[in-house]
């Protein structure tokens, strides 16, 4: 059989055609994947926005308006083009509009089939209803964990006829400390007590725990609870889930502040476990807002993950870069497309824009402060007239929060006419 030698090795003409072919096709892929980009760049190009909505976007930004700082920004998401603005790159107070950058950029890192996960393990044999060894319970940073649902860990050893646990009850946290306030925060912002389980300290998870089990019958002693690690020894027999939509939902449509702080607390010990989790939440976002969305400007400040911060800033530019980037990825896209609240039917909007012209038309995040001044803003999607979807922002600070409102119902009717 010929051979021939390329660089010092033996190629057999068989090897060679391999070669070639394995170049051919990489190159074509390559072209039609460039050929794609092209095709849809050459479509995005020719769908124009809507003159008449630009118009109207005009004359809305032209009328009288309260006293206060305003700034909008409309962009077709089907065109792929921006629309109209005003001061649309000025930051401003976001409120609880921040809430679209945390909850995007925590399914951006966790995925959207995230899971927060809750175990308990054994580690030893059961006779007579004794466990002879320890008991494990491993938690991670389930938002919605009550102490009432221990209940259902206590049921599993029941079930198995467990009646006294002879060795150690090992709680493996990831949380030690109760969630702390934002330095920022005015306190009576955030009800503390409304928070998971996990999130009020290891002392809490502890005696709630110990209750669950006393509750069910199953003996245990106060010095048989140690923090401690759970080791490879340890079986997992029974495991709980709760899905990250059902967070998300919670932030987005019912403006949760608690379910917005432990996405916070989520995502900063995901990306470093080794340092206090908001100071990592809070890094991640900002970069998220760099490297991501590429927003370099420095007057854009966030605080924490829920926006009640009054320091958090944000652009209209800036939140309608989120809505973009949300809409670009479908599975990021479909939960927040129907987590949003909807104008005149369900969440923060189910008593606001409820007229037959705006009435399911809307769907959106609202963000409000009224302290120290009127702080409010809203941002999400609707459809225009010409059935192009858009994305929009408003924001006001120093205004009035009746009279913001006012505005945003006023930009939503030119959105949708």
């Amino acid at each position: 059989m010929s051979r021939r030698i390329i660089d010092n090795r033996l190629y057999s003409p068989l090897h060679v055609i391999v070669v070639l072919v394995v170049i051919f096709l990489f190159y074509a892929c390559g072209n039609d994947n460039r050929t794609k980009e092209k095709r849809q760049s050459l479509v995005s190009e020719n769908v124009e926005i809507d003159n008449a909505l630009y118009e109207r976007l005009v004359e809305f930004a032209a009328k009288p308006r309260a006293k206060g700082n305003f700034g909008f920004f409309v962009y077709d998401l089907t065109a792929d083009k921006p629309v109209y603005g005003v001061n649309e790159n000025v930051a401003q107070s976001s409120a609880s509009c921040l809430k679209l950058l945390s909850g995007v950029a925590g399914l951006q890192l966790l995925g959207t089939k995230y899971l927060y996960t809750t175990s308990l393990y054994t580690c030893g044999t059961v006779s007579d209803g004794i466990l002879h060894g320890d008991l494990g319970f491993r938690a991670d940073l389930d938002p919605q964990l009550q102490g009432t649902d221990f209940t259902m860990f206590a049921k599993e050893l029941k079930r198995r006829g467990i009646k006294k646990i002879s060795g150690k009850i090992r709680l493996d946290l990831l949380l030690h400390k109760p969630v702390q306030s934002e330095k920022h925060w005015y306190p009576w912002d955030l009800s503390f007590s409304h928070y998971s389980i996990l999130y009020k300290g290891a002392p809490r998870v502890i005696r709630d725990f110990k209750s669950s089990l006393r509750l069910y019958g199953i003996q245990v002693a106060d010095n048989q609870f140690v923090i401690a690690k759970i080791s490879k020894k340890f079986h997992c027999i029974f495991r709980f889930y709760r899905s990250i939509d059902r967070v998300t939902r919670r932030m987005w449509k019912n403006s949760s502040n608690t379910q917005a702080t432990s996405m916070l607390y989520t995502i900063g010990h995901r990306v470093n476990p080794d340092i206090e989790p908001t100071t990592a939440g809070v890094q991640y976002l900002k970069t998220f807002l760099k490297d991501t969305l590429q927003l370099h400007d420095s007057t854009l400040v966030v605080h924490d993950g829920c926006g009640l911060c009054t320091h958090n800033h944000l652009s209209p530019v800036a939140l309608t870069a989120i809505l973009r980037y949300g809409y670009q990825h479908k599975s990021i896209f479909r939960m927040l497309y129907n987590q949003l609240s909807i104008a005149g039917v369900d969440g923060t909007l189910r008593r606001e824009m409820s007229s037959s012209k705006l009435r399911g038309k809307v769907r959106a995040k609202t963000g409000t402060l009224s302290h120290p001044y009127g702080i409010s803003s809203l941002a999400g999607y609707c459809i225009g007239s010409n059935g192009h979807l858009l994305a929009f922002a408003i924001m006001d600070t120093d205004m009035s929060v009746l009279d913001a409102r006012v505005l945003q119902r006023k930009l939503c009717e030119a959105l949708v006419q």
